[in-house]
């Protein structure tokens, strides 16, 4: 089975030292079920490319009795598609091999760890037993354009039909890290079986291997279920954890939040401010037809129905407490009916590609980005800008070098303890670069509250529209 995965990050040869594989050398290693020999088909500072191949021993296994039992007949045990289709082999062997990679180390490039890089993988031969359709439910929601054909049963004899076998390419950008760590759960998962023993330990595994993605994937049950061989108790056990796994409360989190920078911010106003101009930028861009992703408990809705301009708005929030506060704030329940036809409240996530939000004018995402970590930020940058992909997006979030300006602020922390960053202008704005020169946008960047001349103003505002030819 070949597995060949390419960044174009530069220098992209940075990847030898993420995986701790030196790319001017192959290496080969020792399996329980055969070989794994790793090398570099290309390594230029431009773009770099690190193939696995796994030679796994079918006889060998089966004399061996490592195996599982009760496998079928006994040319099947010989005579099968272990040599060549991924399968849970290839997570085992990305475990050993790159085991350094997939735990996040590199002595070398740490700060290389956590950052997202463009990525691409290809699997010669990935079993997909569910279709093209599963393999997308499974990667799509976590940032991944998905190319797939299928292989016939051989190309010699057409009237055999497709085998259950696609050629994949995946691409995304996020950490090597957490990379590696989608294709270790989700290769079995896609095959639908795992060629050893499960037990309590798989359960581990895929908590450990699933941390920070696994719990809020549309697709968790499926996932968990396929992984774990479908023994119910091992399943019933993993989605229990998933569901008490230590991601912060929504509905509290959306809470806490709105009274932590609400006392911090009191003094300016800023909250007045930054919905002010928000509302100025999605008027000017001719919008008729808005998005309020993030949009808590309703301020800026309230500003959108005020105004004729526009006809329908939707607000989207991942907490139910806080659309439940936007309804009684807007008294959705006893607007008119004209009124309440331009208005409709959606419960989603900010990092799953949702068909609902597609085909809108314009997209409002008002301090939100700050709330995500890399892979989460990398998700919403893909369901943002490409899958909803609207013609104009405003985004706002805090500068982090007016925090000195805060008597209330204690030196070097955020404002809302919920924060995974804040970011200096320089910062935003090297982001935003990035986001418009994948995703054929176009950025200019505007100060949202009083603006001091060495920090800047509070809060920073990019305007993002999209190129006229797309």
């Amino acid at each position: 089975m070949l597995l060949t995965l390419t960044t174009t990050h530069s220098p992209a040869t940075d990847l030898g030292y993420l995986l701790h594989k030196n790319p001017s050398r192959p290496q080969s290693f020792d399996l329980s079920f055969g070989k794994a020999h790793v090398f570099y088909p290309e390594a230029t500072p431009e773009r770099c490319t690190v193939a696995l191949l796994v030679e796994v021993d079918p006889v060998g296994l089966v004399r061996n009795r490592r195996g599982p039992a009760g496998e079928g007949g006994a040319l099947e045990q010989y005579v099968n598609d272990r040599p060549y289709a991924a399968s849970s082999f290839l997570s085992v062997a990305i475990a050993e091999v790159f085991g350094s990679a997939l735990s996040g180390h590199s002595k070398e490039r740490p700060e290389l760890v956590n950052t997202p890089i463009p990525l691409r993988v290809v699997f010669s031969a990935l079993p997909c037993r569910g279709g093209e359709e599963l393999l997308r439910k499974l990667f799509e929601p976590l940032g991944y354009s998905v190319s797939a054909r299928r292989l016939p049963l051989d190309e010699n004899f057409s009237d055999w039909g497709d085998s259950p076998y696609h050629r994949v390419e995946l691409e995304a950008r996020l950490p090597l890290q957490q990379l590696l760590s989608h294709l270790y759960v989700l290769v079995p998962v896609l095959d639908n079986d795992k060629h050893y023993w499960v037990g309590d330990d798989e359960v581990r595994k895929l908590l450990r291997h699933g941390e920070g993605w696994l719990a809020l994937h549309p697709a968790r049950e499926a996932i968990t279920r396929r992984y774990l061989k479908h023994q119910r108790s091992l399943v019933d056990d993993a989605l229990a954890q998933l569901a008490d796994e230590s991601e912060p409360d929504p509905d509290t989190a959306a809470e806490v939040h709105a009274l932590e920078e609400e006392a911090i911010e009191r003094n300016i106003s800023l909250n007045e401010q930054r919905l002010g101009s928000v509302l100025a930028a999605l008027k000017a861009s001719g919008a008729t037809r808005v998005l309020d992703l993030g949009c808590g408990e309703g301020r800026l809705l309230q500003a959108l129905l005020k105004e004729k301009q526009f006809t329908e708005i939707i607000g989207v929030d991942v907490s139910h407490h806080a659309l439940e506060i936007a309804s009684d704030q807007l008294h959705y329940d006893r607007l008119p009916p004209m009124q309440k036809a331009r208005l409709r409240l959606l419960h989603g996530s900010l990092i799953y590609r949702d068909e609902r939000l597609a085909g809108f004018d314009a997209a409002a995402v008002v301090e939100v980005v700050e709330h995500l970590d890399a892979p989460r930020l990398a998700a919403f940058e893909r369901v943002l800008f490409e899958c909803a992909n609207p013609k104009t997006i405003i985004i706002t979030t805090p500068n982090r070098e007016y925090n000195v300006k805060w008597e209330t602020l204690p030196a070097g922390k955020l404002r809302h303890r919920d924060h995974r960053f804040e970011w200096t202008r320089a910062e935003f704005q090297a982001w935003a670069n990035g986001v418009v020169s994948r995703f054929n946008y176009h950025v200019r960047f505007l100060p949202v509250g009083p603006e001091d001349a060495v920090v800047g103003s509070p809060a920073q505002m990019g305007v993002f529209e999209l190129h006229p030819d797309s």
